[in-house]
């Protein structure tokens, strides 16, 4: 029987392939408190119009998320201000 290695959560992608909106991933790493990702989160989706799609968090405390928002006619690069 053969073993077929399943690829690592890590190195999956996000699907974001839509038409109806537009994806942000991030990565927040192991020293990023709860508190702090919270924050940084509520600003995003304050500010540049986020909302949480994905949030996975790793036995490392490394978090990977996923905001989406509803795409727009007027294309504006960076509207939230935030690098990255």
């Amino acid at each position: 029987m053969e073993q077929r290695q399943r690829p690592s959560l890590a190195q999956t992608p996000w699907d974001t392939s839509d038409d109806v909106f537009d994806y942000l991933p991030l990565h927040l790493p192991p020293h990023v408190s709860r508190i702090t990702a919270s924050m940084r989160l509520s600003i995003s989706a304050e500010f540049g119009g986020w909302e949480l799609s994905q949030v996975r968090l790793y036995p490392d405390g490394t978090r990977r998320v996923l905001l989406k928002r509803k795409k727009t006619p007027l294309h504006v690069e960076n509207p939230d201000g935030i690098i990255h």
